[in-house]
């Protein structure tokens, strides 16, 4: 515990710092043109998307923003096949919380801090490097979550002006640093959930999701500006 002091003291000042000069530069921000989430591609690969309404407990955690929360399915043949013999429907839920500005100090967090409180608790964390075509590697986050018997994989990252990071402290020493050189401070999480099959290691569920992962990264700079 002892040992935990001094980064807990680090990572309140940078929040802190982070806060105190994005309000004193909040007037001369600047607000990048974008598409609007609402308008992001239903159909991606053989993903078929359906929206999903957010919940009031989730967007009061979110902050303000905008929001797309859609699950995605395979049609077709291949995927009944998938349906018969695992038992668990082979859908990705993705959600993309973007906020145009964070200078009045209501900066993205960590969709943990929500999980907790709809019965979903953290069993396994690790942090993994995505490859995905037509962008370099970055480093995201990936939990496998628990709920009674259901086991669920929980792929989440940091996004900004092309810029893909894991951990929530290096996005507020991003905000910070885009703040002064580029004036603007808008972001995004995006978050990505795919269910376990049963006795499915996580390696397993992250090889399955990571085609998904590589259809909607490179659409991502026309709904979160570079």
């Amino acid at each position: 515990m002892t040992n935990s002091w001094p980064r807990f003291l680090a990572a309140l000042l940078l929040f802190a710092s982070a806060a105190l000069y994005l309000r004193a530069h909040s007037r001369n921000e600047v607000f990048a043109a974008h598409l609007p989430l609402q308008s992001f591609p239903a159909q991606i690969g053989g993903w078929n998307g359906t929206d999903e309404v957010i919940d009031q407990e989730t967007r009061d955690v979110l902050g303000p923003g905008e929001f797309l929360s859609r699950d995605y399915t395979i049609d077709g043949d291949e995927s009944s096949s998938v349906d018969r013999t695992s038992g668990a429907s082979p859908s990705i839920d993705l959600l993309i919380a973007y906020f145009p500005s964070q200078s009045t100090g209501d900066t993205i967090h960590s969709p943990m801090h929500c999980l907790p409180g709809s019965g979903w608790l953290p069993i396994d964390s690790s942090r993994v490097m995505v490859n995905v075509r037509g962008h370099g590697p970055f480093p995201a986050n990936r939990v496998v979550v628990a709920k009674g018997e259901l086991r669920n994989l929980v792929l989440y990252w940091y996004w900004a002006h092309g810029r893909g990071v894991a951990s929530e402290y290096w996005a507020k020493y991003y905000l910070v640093k885009d703040s002064i050189k580029l004036h603007r401070s808008d972001g995004a999480l995006v978050r990505v959930i795919i269910q376990l099959h049963s006795g499915e290691s996580a390696d397993s569920a992250y090889q399955r999701v990571l085609p998904f992962a590589g259809e909607i990264v490179p659409l991502l700079d026309d709904y979160i500006p570079r």
